[in-house]
């Protein structure tokens, strides 16, 4: 079972690696982008403060120096609106105004190293050139005069107000992430006990067929891709059971018809070696031998062509020929037979030509193995009608015998290779149970179609097509 182990092991690693990595994803990028955002909020409305101060106070606190407790005042009180510092310097980095002079948080009333043009965008973050000890997010915006900046309008607000409400944001991600993490796990553990027992039952079902148990139980009731699995393996064991079952009956047959002659051969052999059998009757017990040999070949050259159909596939000579012609020959080559059994054949053709697309020798191949049967099943002094009929581009031929017919059960079976009903074996002494199943073969080679009708104690009418030649001759 240490396939099952690392398929669950590999699923936890999967699980536990998606964890960690979106655990540093949040760790990481997230964070990052949330600060980011906050930093563009805040410092969003900081930029509309200083542009508000710098277009409608700035000018006017720059000139009223000498009301300089007035300006600070409305300064100071426009910065308390904002939420930030507010200072107001020139282009030399002199300080003129300061929101937060009474707060002693000023270092130096110059600042020498300013250069609004250098730092590229209208905020900054940091110590704002050594100003302040602590980081601070410092926007900033031209005051102009005709077209001439003359100083600028500084908004500052702390980072660290900033950064408390990233991390509180950052903390709600986590905790997001977290919950997600745990609704997946449990997902997973029902997707892994949906899809692992099932999957675990169906190899343990492989493993019994592999090993020969083709009557494991492999129970799956479910309409997805597992129970469809499970359903070809429970169908592809009952083809191998089957097979081999059929594979035991085929050795057996073949085991039965081939042990009879040559016990009837060594038999009769013996017997006229050891002179149990007289010189005058050796004659009639040779030709018994020399039926029996023929019967061997007759059979061995039935498993050769059933094996070559298997193998290499059938292949055909298409012609068109007339097949009223063809039946009419065929039941001639019966006579001796017929006369011995006093059998009439009815004769119901489709006009007087019907010509159709196929393989000859091999349509009369069927035809020769049907008639042999018809007449070796049907009772003496009866009759077997051969007619053939027109039905679209098919040409429906039909042998039908009023003999024996064939149990309900063995319908089905009669075209397999050597099977006998148990009816025939006592009537035909002599078959090889070969000739319906090469029969089939040859029918299906044509893409074409046979089916058996029978009832017991009333005859039996075999019906196959062909198609019918395209050609007017």
């Amino acid at each position: 079972m240490k396939f099952h182990k690392t398929l669950y092991l590999k699923f936890l690693l999967t699980y536990l690696l998606f964890g960690i990595l979106g655990f540093i994803l949040i760790s990481v990028a997230t964070s990052r982008m949330i600060l980011h955002v906050l930093v563009m909020e805040k410092a969003s409305r900081m930029y509309s403060t200083a542009q508000l101060i710098a277009t409608d106070y700035g000018m006017e606190l720059g000139k009223a120096l000498k009301e300089r407790d007035d300006a600070l005042r409305e300064l100071t009180r426009t910065a308390g609106y904002s939420g930030c510092d507010i200072r107001i310097i020139d282009n030399q980095g002199r300080q003129i105004l300061y929101s937060g002079d009474n707060e002693g948080s000023v270092t130096s009333s110059v600042i020498s190293e300013f250069d609004a043009v250098s730092a590229g965008t209208y905020y900054m973050t940091g110590d704002f050139y050594g100003v302040f000890n602590e980081p601070h997010l410092s926007v900033f915006y031209p005051i102009t005069y005709r077209f001439k900046v003359m100083g600028y309008v500084i908004a500052h607000a702390p980072m660290e107000e900033i950064t408390v409400l990233s991390n509180r944001l950052l903390n709600v991600s986590y905790i997001t992430f977290l919950a997600i993490f745990i609704l997946s796990l449990i997902l997973l553990i029902l997707f892994s006990h949906a899809v692992y027992i099932p999957l675990r039952k169906t190899i343990r079902a492989a493993e019994e067929y592999a090993g020969g148990n083709m009557d494991y139980p492999l129970e799956i009731n479910r309409r997805d891709e597992m129970g469809y699995l499970s359903g070809t393996l429970n169908f592809m064991a009952h083809e191998i059971a089957r097979s081999e079952d059929d594979q035991r009956k085929f050795i057996s047959n073949v085991s039965h018809d081939f042990r009879s002659p040559l016990t009837s051969i060594r038999g009769y052999l013996a017997a006229m070696i050891d002179g149990t059998i007289p010189l005058e009757l050796h004659e009639k017990y040779l030709t018994i031998v020399l039926n029996e040999t023929e019967r061997l070949t007759k059979l061995t050259n039935g498993l050769l062509e059933l094996n070559s159909l298997n193998e290499k596939g059938m292949i055909l000579t298409i012609t068109d020929f007339d097949i009223n012609s063809m039946i009419k020959h065929t039941c001639e080559t019966f006579e001796v037979q017929c006369d011995r059994k006093k059998i009439a054949f009815e004769l119901i053709l489709s006009g007087h030509e019907l010509f159709v697309n196929a393989d000859a020798d091999k349509i009369q191949q069927v035809l020769y193995n049907l008639i042999d049967n018809a007449i070796k099943f049907s009772h003496t002094n009866s009759i077997i009608k051969i007619e053939t009929t027109e039905k679209n581009d098919k040409a429906f031929i039909s042998v039908k015998d009023s003999g024996i017919g064939i149990p309900k059960d063995s319908i089905k079976l009669v075209f397999d290779r050597f099977y006998k009903t148990d009816l025939s074996r006592g009537k035909d002494k002599k078959g090889t149970g070969l000739g319906l199943a090469i029969t089939k073969e040859i029918i299906q080679a044509h893409n074409q179609n046979i089916n058996v009708i029978s009832t017991e104690g009333v005859g039996s009418e075999f019906i196959f097509t062909l198609k019918i030649s395209e050609t007017e001759e």
